[in-house]
């Protein structure tokens, strides 16, 4: 189970399995990037004459109503199925090397193109709406580790989503770069807001009040949900930017800190904030003040996905 560190404000979260621990990024902070129907009888009686007028017609076979009914994922959850491609290329037409963080941020693809050169396979799962706690308007919880956000999602019956599930939830039937189309935008989700200078003492300190006046200075978060147009065509919000999100990998990266652990989306700042990119450089006991999660889950009758 999760535990809730210091009543921060900003619902301040801790993992119960690892430390805080001080990050190694550059001066932008973001971290590099079944029915059952009643069985028939053995033997039909004979209808004769003189039984067809007087027995009524036999009553259809009950149905199950949980099988017609049940939807695949809860109301507050995102059923995505689809051919996810391993690896994916979109044409950048329009890009900018940032200095600070060493990355190249691509601000427009080429609308349309794609090009697959894995093999596909189908994903098929319950994504969260928002970020935890999957509630609109709502604040996600930061400092939390890859483990106290597996442990909180278990503790909903539900699990992190694997990197594939959450990129098939971001990129839409068309396989989009971002969620909301081809080309970056600031006005569609939280991102490229003003580098603020974090004090690292204060992050992490054990006194509640301290972190939680750091915190609370250093938030650029927004409400879940407060920005309608990043949303991905399939129906999920801020996936990019406004807070970055532990998944759990579906292979281990080369050079990776960690075999399991990966950061999705990005968080506030100036970062590439689209769907592909994941960031490894972190073992998954770290936790930072903008790194957050939301949940995914099995739909209703579907195999467990494979971990």
């Amino acid at each position: 189970m999760l535990r809730v560190a210091k009543s921060v404000g900003l619902l301040a979260v801790v993992g119960c399995s690892g430390a805080n621990r001080a990050p190694d990024a550059p001066r932008h902070s973001p971290p590099p990037d079944a029915s059952t129907a009643s069985p028939a009888p053995s033997a039909a009686p004979v209808a004769t004459e003189a039984t067809v007028a007087s027995t009524p017609p036999a009553a259809p076979a009950p149905t199950s109503a949980a099988a017609v009914d049940t939807p695949p994922c809860p109301s507050d959850m995102v059923h995505v199925r689809h051919e996810y491609c391993p690896t994916l290329e979109h044409r950048c037409i329009k890009s900018e090397y940032d200095k600070p963080n060493h990355i190249t941020i691509c601000h427009k693809f080429e609308e349309g193109q794609k090009t697959c050169r894995g093999e596909r396979r189908t994903v098929d799962v319950c994504v969260d709406r928002y970020e935890y706690p999957n509630k609109k308007d709502a604040h996600p919880p930061v400092m939390v580790d890859f483990f106290g956000a597996e442990q909180t999602c278990q503790a909903a019956g539900k699990r992190l989503c694997l990197e594939s599930e959450w990129v098939a939830a971001c990129e839409g039937p068309q396989e989009k770069p971002f969620p909301y189309g081809w080309q970056r935008s600031a006005d569609a989700c939280n991102i490229d807001n003003r580098w603020l200078e974090p004090n690292l003492g204060r992050v992490y300190s054990e006194d509640p009040a301290i972190q939680r006046e750091e915190l609370a200075r250093l938030d650029q978060g927004v409400p879940s949900g407060s920005r309608p147009g990043c949303v991905s065509d399939n129906g999920v919000y801020d996936l990019t930017g406004n807070f970055d999100e532990w998944v759990r990998l579906d292979t281990p990266k080369p050079g990776a800190k960690s075999k399991m652990a990966g950061l999705k989306g990005g968080a506030w700042g100036h970062v590439r904030n689209a769907c592909r990119p994941v960031t490894t450089s972190h073992a998954p006991e770290f936790t930072y003040y903008f790194i957050s999660f939301r949940c995914c889950s099995d739909p209703v009758g579907a195999p467990p996905a494979a971990k």
